[in-house]
């Protein structure tokens, strides 16, 4: 999941008869199946709460660019870089849609980069991993978005209209970048022994840190269950992490490579794939910013921020004059 451990500021859920009259109301929409717009009522914790997890669905986005930016011009062949040149393209318009959906819930896009800048808002645990060859690209394309698409299909029915209408586009494109990983590692495990054990290299580094993505169970999380009341969260962290496994093992049988779980096995009476335990100090580790690249990461995208301050500095000053021109011609 590209947002993790959303808080929503409740400590127990409420009772329909516990709530106050526009809460009521508010929520019988939401439980109507009626999406909720930027203008109607919302209570303060739904909106913060869309704000925390939206925002960091965006910088999740515009991170995740980095891990395979610094592959354009290192991929093998020119069709490689295009499609690859295409694909970060998509991500930092993901990250756009993801942060005008979160102004308009009344935060700036200067806040939202300020909190990632400063440390206080997180993206996703994933982005902290380093991509070492050419099968990370196809590794992040096949598993990474796999994950991601598996998570994101379901918020494009959640109960917030701008978000769940972004979703619709952003998983489109996502779907395209599921294609791309796979086709990578398909090419590798049809080519020479050495380049289907770069490939088989990679599954083994990614293939528990996209189960993490998810996120630790929140089968007793207070802060899942009421992403869930408000139709936020329309599946727990289990379920959406079980799918990924169960789409996910057929396909690497198909590719001819083994999945790094020794524990992994076909339970023929629950109709889903048993796996092994995950290291959740790991999880843990990365969020709080001691992963292999959580520095590099956040360094690279504080200065980008400041390198550009003399190209959004012309911009302003442009529209500033122009703004005047038309003051002008009117009087």
């Amino acid at each position: 999941m590209y947002a993790q451990l959303v808080e929503t500021g409740s400590t127990r859920l409420r009772k329909l008869d516990e709530l106050s009259g526009d809460e009521r109301r508010f929520q019988e929409r939401i439980d109507a199946g009626i999406k909720i717009e930027p203008k109607d009522w919302m209570p303060e914790g739904y909106r913060k709460t869309l704000i925390r997890q939206i925002s960091q669905h965006a910088h999740s986005e515009i991170v995740g660019q980095l891990p395979e930016g610094n592959w354009i011009t290192r991929a093998p062949t020119l069709k490689r870089k295009a499609i690859l040149l295409a694909k970060v393209q998509d991500e930092a318009g993901h990250g756009l849609y993801l942060y005008s959906a979160a102004e308009t819930l009344g935060v700036s896009r200067d806040q939202m980069i300020d909190d990632l800048h400063s440390g206080k808002a997180k993206y996703s645990s994933i982005f902290n991993y380093p991509t070492l060859s050419w099968a990370d690209i196809g590794a992040i394309g096949w598993l990474v978005d796999g994950s991601a698409i598996v998570n994101q299909i379901p918020l494009c029915r959640c109960s917030y209209g701008p978000y769940a209408r972004a979703m619709v586009r952003v998983c489109k494109e996502e779907s395209f970048h599921q294609r791309q990983g796979f086709d990578i590692m398909m090419a590798l495990c049809r080519g020479t022994p050495e380049q289907k054990a770069m490939a088989q290299d990679a599954l083994n580094r990614w293939w528990w840190p996209c189960l993490m993505m998810f996120g630790p169970s929140d089968a007793e999380s207070v802060n899942s269950a009421q992403s869930a009341q408000w139709g936020i969260k329309l599946f727990s962290n289990d379920e959406l992490r079980q799918k990924m496994v169960d789409q996910t093992v057929p396909q690497a049988e198909y590719l001819g490579l083994t999945i790094p779980d020794p524990d992994l096995k076909w339970n023929e009476e629950k109709g889903h794939y048993d796996y092994g335990a995950i290291e959740w100090a790991e999880f843990y580790n990365v969020v709080k910013g001691n992963g292999p690249c959580n520095r590099d990461r956040l360094k690279a995208r504080v200065d980008a921020h400041e390198n550009g301050a003399w190209f959004r500095d012309a911009l302003l000053a442009y529209a500033d004059k122009q703004a005047q021109r038309s003051t002008a011609a009117a009087a």
